[in-house]
This record gives C-alpha cells, structure tokens and sequence, in this order.
C-alpha cells in the first residue's frame, strides 16, 4: 500500500502485479476507483461506491483516464461516466 497525495488530500494506494497485468486501486473514504479488473456487477450487488477506469498502468494514468463504468451507489454520490479519475474520486472524498 502507498499513500499518495491528490489535491491536498491522502488516499491509499495499491499496485500489484500479476503474471499479466497490474491490478491498481485508488482508495477514498467513501468508496474507490479501481482499474479495468475489477467487476461492477459485484460492486452494484455489495453496493460499494466503484469507479472503473481502463487503460492505465500507473496512478497518474488512473486520474486522467475518463470513469468507463461506475456502480449505482457510487451514482447516488456524483460519480458520472466520461468524468475523470480525479473528479471520482473527490465525489468519494
């Protein structure tokens, strides 16, 4: 776990590396962005706050990168398709 800085505020950070990928994640105090790994039907069912972002491979590529998927709870809060990582993750703040 990392802990990196956005905009003033602390986030935890995981990079792991598989045999063909790097799963990466973004954690805020209300929910998180996650790379192209991770299952929105699986966050819509445990009703967790996701935003999935694709084609990254670094955390300053997860902040640009435009929200291709996000759960229905992470809706309720602000989270859009086509906003960046970045502005995910200050609704989830």
């Amino acid at each position: 776990m990392e802990k990196i800085i956005i905009d003033g505020k602390d986030f935890e950070a995981w990079r792991i590396p598989t045999e063909s990928a790097t799963i990466l994640l973004i954690k805020a105090s209300h929910g998180f962005i996650a790379c192209g790994y991770f299952d929105i039907a699986t966050a819509n069912k445990l009703q967790e706050h996701v935003a999935i972002v694709t084609g990254v491979k670094t955390f300053d590529d997860m902040l640009e990168a435009e929200v291709v998927k996000c759960s229905n709870s992470a809706e309720t809060v602000g989270v859009r398709i086509g906003m960046t990582g970045r502005e995910a993750l200050t609704k989830l703040s």
